[in-house]
């Protein structure tokens, strides 16, 4: 194939070489009719098929094709579950094969930096770990039917605010540990076939023309093996992005990027080969694409949107069960109140914005889960399209309450609040929405809260409510999925895949967020989300991992293989997991690492493993994970390397961050020396810390005799002579210690 594609790059002019470096329009990639070489079509989306009908709007809003509306990325995270994300994949592949589209522009693994951004919702975690896994499976799911994937926005994409402009500052340690690590893993398990750069500045410079992002990271380290292609519109400059790495413009440039592209080549500027190249990946790419296509693709649209009401299902959270208020019992009177019922909000707002094949209305899907047996009453409560309370609505909302056993209130965020485009202001509900709910809970105790929104909201009203299910974005099966789990037909088992702190203030970015101006500064660093709330001991509202089940699960038999291992080793661990209730339900069993000591500053926990796991009534399973070096290193960056630290590291069994069941302990040997230059201002504690220099720091401390002037307390010596510079002893050591003396110590320290 190789050879094939390089002969007819060898048939083409320099203008048709260019020219297979931009969009033919906004969602096709140009073809060379006499060369065989066919346009294929790329578009949105991360949770559902987002192709316009031909005469549509260019951005394809409106009137796109009817598709499958799955719940968006920040409700899919929650599920835990990698094979049904996959599941979902491959529904998304098959759609797209239907409709003849080559690549879906999706996953977004972006972390969550601030609970203010207003994409959230389509991007999967505030963790790392969590999000590569979860895009992993989900190209492993699309990619298996011969449709690519586009793993987005590369990188450090946290915010809407002045997107396009942004530079993004971030030291290198921040940016290996969270922001380059959640695309890593998505990468080097699942090689989608195209990565999209992001709009912003990352440390002074466009990612789209970021050579350490798009060629020494993502191809030379992490071997990236498709093309790159530019956010739509995020190319400053042609040339220099074509020469950092991006194959792609899109969309069309009107001819003004290939121009430039021709010239540069003309005038020496940009080397031919290296258009050549770009050129090579872009014809494997289309010619991938065409002997994959399924030219009789078809789906069951029926089938898909059960699979939609079961990830709709695993993606929504149970926050809060006082007095197993739920699952609700199956007679009485229920009041269902809130517009959200019959009008949900199920996706986000901007490009990722789907057509639905159908859509679930609530009150009806509860109507019918609940059988003949049960009355119910529904209320408006509120506009939807406005903020003000509306007073006779509120009358009605009240009169269903009081006449109502349990009052179900459907509540959340509108699509005005959280979108593409713009970031949020603040992390409260709407003003109508919140003072039903004062109102409601005045009158009727029995009250559960259901939620429709893409990141958290602040909950002042938490202790008014006896039941809360996180309902997220839940696709066009939210109805459906939401009176499964109200009525118990189901049993909840999604997991918060972010912190929900109690106020916004909480939150590490909180100083630092939208920036000013064109800058915005990570000075929190790698601690973002829990790795913040965990290490500064913060309560927040609700703990990263956390969501509740109408069943009970026991923790016990922890175990690891080795007690001791290099660095280079991996160990197994085991623990036993029993379901104690009286139904079937399923759990994510987490798994966090403890570097018990470190010389450098280290989050309080991190997550390096989990598994979702099924178990009926009184079943007991062992649940076993494996980790390997990456599980217990930092980001070096004076070695520019992943480095583990020799010492002792806590592995931590939970529910959630802030539920740790068991834990055991075991020793990690470090293999690498890092390289460590000594100077005049090198400290006698850098000499302690090192075993290779730490017997020469002690005979320094013997030469000035405070051993005894401290009455021999060891402790209280290194404790003062710690800090204190090599350069200092030779003052104080009045003449025990020279100048030569150091200089040649210096030398043998650093082996020269």
């Amino acid at each position: 194939m190789k050879e094939n594609i390089r002969n007819l790059i060898d048939q083409m002019t320099l203008e048709e070489k260019a020219g297979l470096c931009s969009g033919l329009d906004f969602w096709n990639t140009k073809g060379i009719e006499r060369l065989g070489i066919p346009s294929v079509m790329v578009t949105d989306g991360p949770h559902g098929l987002r192709k316009q009908n031909e005469g549509a709007d260019h951005l394809g809003l409106h009137n796109s094709v009817p598709a499958t509306c799955f719940p968006s990325a920040a409700g899919m995270a929650s599920s835990w579950n990698r094979e049904l994300i996959k599941r979902v994949g491959e529904a998304l592949g098959l759609e797209s094969q239907a409709e003849n589209v080559a690549v879906l522009l999706g996953p977004g693994v972006n972390i969550k930096r601030s609970p203010l951004n207003g994409r959230n919702f389509e991007y999967f975690s505030e963790d790392p770990y969590l999000s590569s896994e979860m895009a992993a499976f989900h190209i492993q799911g699309v990619q298996s039917q011969g449709v690519g994937t586009s793993l987005k926005h590369f990188a450090v994409n946290n915010q809407e605010h002045r997107r396009m402009s942004v530079d993004a500052i971030v030291d290198e340690r921040t940016l290996r540990e969270i922001y380059l690590a959640s695309f890593e893993g998505a990468v080097k398990q699942s090689q989608p076939w195209s990565v999209m750069c992001s709009y912003n500045q990352v440390n002074g410079e466009y990612a789209s023309e970021s050579e350490f992002l798009l060629t020494k990271v993502l191809r030379d380290e992490w071997g990236f093996e498709g093309f790159v292609v530019s956010d739509w519109g995020a190319v400053n400059e042609r040339v220099k992005a074509l020469q950092a790495g991006l194959e792609l413009e899109m969309p069309s440039s009107a001819g003004i990027g290939d121009a430039k592209i021709v010239a540069a080549v003309q005038n020496g500027e940009l080397l031919e080969e290296t258009l050549n190249l770009a050129v090579e990946r872009m014809l494997s790419f289309v010619f991938k694409a065409a002997d994959n296509r399924k030219s009789d693709a078809r789906y069951d649209a029926a089938e898909h949107h059960r699979l939609a009401r079961e990830i709709a299902r695993e993606s929504m959270v149970l926050l809060r069960n006082e007095d197993d208020i739920l699952p609700l019992r199956k007679e009485g009177t229920i009041a269902i109140i809130g517009e959200f019922a019959t009008k949900p909000r199920y996706q986000g707002g901007g490009s990722s914005h789907v057509n639905p094949t159908r859509l679930d209305d609530a009150l009806e899907e509860m109507k019918s889960a609940a059988g003949s047996a049960v009355q119910f009453k529904f209320a408006q409560g509120y506009k939807l399209a406005s903020d003000e309370l509306d007073v006779e609505l509120m009358k009605e909302a009240l009169k269903a309450a009081e006449q109502a056993d349990v009052a179900v209130l459907f509540v959340g965020l509108p699509e005005r609040y959280e979108s593409e485009g713009y970031d949020r202001s603040h992390m409260k509900i709407p003003a109508n929405h919140q003072a039903l709910i004062e109102a409601v809970a005045d009158i009727q105790k029995n009250l559960v809260i259901v939620l429709s929104n893409g990141s958290p909201v602040e909950m002042p009203w938490i202790n008014k409510t006896k039941g809360i299910l996180e309902g997220y974005l839940g696709g066009q099966a939210f109805g459906g999925a939401v009176a499964d789990l109200l009525f118990g037909t189901s049993n909840p088992s999604g997991k918060l895949a972010e912190t929900f702190p109690k106020k916004l203030s909480d939150n590490p970015s909180f100083l630092n967020f939208p920036g000013e101006g064109d800058r915005v500064d990570y000075r929190e660093g790698i601690f973002v989300g829990y790795r913040y709330y965990d290490t500064k001991e913060i309560e927040p509202l609700f703990p990263f991992g956390f969501g509740l089940s109408y069943t009970n699960f026991e923790y016990s038999e922890l175990r690891v293989d080795k007690q001791s291992l290099a660095d280079n080793e991996a160990v197994q661990v085991s623990v036993t997991v029993q379901n104690t209730g009286n139904r079937s339900g399923q759990e994510i069993v987490q798994l966090y690492v403890r570097d018990q000591k470190s010389t450098v500053i280290r989050p309080q926990k991190e997550l390096k493993g989990f598994q979702k796991i099924e178990l009926q009534p009184g079943e007991r399973t062992i649940v076993t994970f494996v980790l390997d070096k990456r599980a217990f290193a930092y980001y070096n960056v004076a070695i520019q390397d992943w480095y583990v630290e020799t010492g002792l590291f806590d592995i931590q069994i939970g529910k959630s961050s802030r539920e740790i069941e068991l834990t055991a302990v075991v020793e990690v040997s470090s293999t690498i020396e890092p390289t460590v230059i000594y100077h005049r201002n090198s400290t006698l504690g850098d000499l302690l810390e090192n075993p290779r220099t730490a017997e020469k720091a002690k005979i320094y401390m013997s030469i000035f005799g405070l051993g005894a002037a401290l009455g021999d307390n060891p402790e209280m010596l290194a404790a003062m002579m710690r800090n204190m510079p090599l350069r200092a002893m030779v003052g104080f050591g009045q003449g025990k210690y020279t100048e030569a003396m150091l200089a040649e110590d210096l030398k043998q320290f650093n082996n020269k």
